[in-house]
Order: C-alpha cells, then sequence, then structure tokens
C-alpha cells in the first residue's frame, strides 16, 4: 500500500510539474511569440521617426531663439 501511495505521488508531481511548464510556455509564447520581426522594426522606425521630429523642433526652436537675439 505505502507503493501504491508513492506512486500516485510521484504521477501527482510529475503532472503538477508539467502543468507549471505548460503555463510559463504559453505566457511566454503569449508576451514574445506574438511580436514577428516585421512588427518589431515597424515599431523601431516609428521610434526613429518621432526622435527625430524632437530633434527637428529642438533646432527650430534653437533657431528661433538665435534669431530673435
Amino acid at each position: 500500500m505505502a507503493e501504491r501511495s508513492h506512486t500516485r505521488q510521484m504521477i501527482g508531481s510529475l503532472l503538477v510539474g508539467l502543468a507549471i511548464v505548460a503555463v510559463a510556455v504559453a505566457i511566454v509564447t503569449a508576451k514574445f511569440g506574438s511580436t514577428s520581426a516585421a512588427e518589431r522594426e515597424a515599431e523601431e522606425e516609428r521610434l526613429e521617426q518621432r526622435e527625430e521630429r524632437l530633434e527637428e523642433r529642438q533646432e527650430l526652436r534653437e533657431e528661433r531663439l538665435e534669431d530673435g537675439n
């Protein structure tokens, strides 16, 4: 009887371990797997364009200040 109890406990532990691994894989896939390389490149391009616009505005402000003085 002790062997049967031990076997059940081992099987239960293995099933719980497999469930934990499955959940971890699902979470990681949901966070990182859905973002394709093209989506990441598009996001990087948007960030670069935003930075360029900010730099251009800053340059225009500086030019206006220089012209005003």
